[in-house]
């Protein structure tokens, strides 16, 4: 069976570490990997998800909510779901009302959440629960202030599901990036799953 052996620390910055992995693959080979890390993200082969993905339905007007924000490393404006970090002591449900609130201003339900899962694993062993949340529209007849940290910069969307594709479409023709979970949640769709 494949395992860690050893980290190594290459370079540490304020929210990235990368480091050098030495492993054993499942033939008994060592062998060695580069992962980029988060500083203070839970340790690796850890079951406890360090960041929360939340999609967030707005009902009855059967609409999500989307942010807009710039990502340095991808060098350019994203359209993501709501998401963000596991603070040390919290669960991933107040994480999750926490997260919703400051990025975009709504309050909702939780609905439930998934295991860790790992959006990126040949790049960083960073585990996200991807959260479900469902937002009351007829309590917010506009767009509710965010309470972002300083920061960010952070854009917030309400796009009719039927509408998402389109959305996204208009959203690429002007240069933004999306993030791969929307493009998975479209072709889930478009498969009528």
């Amino acid at each position: 069976m494949a395992s860690i052996r050893q980290e190594f620390d290459i370079a540490s910055g304020r929210f990235i570490a990368l480091r050098k992995l030495e492993y054993v693959d499942r033939h008994g080979n060592t062998r060695t990997w580069e992962s980029a890390d988060r500083v203070n993200g839970t340790p690796r082969r850890s079951t406890t998800p360090s960041a929360v993905l939340i999609i967030a339905r707005i009902v009855p007007d059967d609409e999500l909510l989307l942010v807009r924000q710039f990502r340095p490393p991808a060098g350019k404006l994203m359209i993501e779901f709501p998401a963000g970090l596991v603070d040390p002591g919290e669960d991933i449900e107040t994480t999750a009302h926490r997260e919703l609130y400051e990025e975009t201003g709504y309050q909702g339900k939780f609905l439930f959440s998934t295991s860790a899962g790992y959006s990126s694993p040949g790049l960083t062993g960073e585990a996200v629960a991807l959260c479900v949340m469902e937002v009351d529209g007829t309590a917010y007849d506009e767009l509710p202030e965010n309470h972002q940290e300083e920061s960010e910069d952070i854009e917030v969307f309400r796009v009719k599901v039927n509408e998402l594709a389109a959305f996204i479409s208009e959203m690429e023709a002007q240069g933004c990036g999306v993030d791969s979970k929307i493009h998975t949640y479209l072709a889930l769709k478009q498969l009528g799953l």
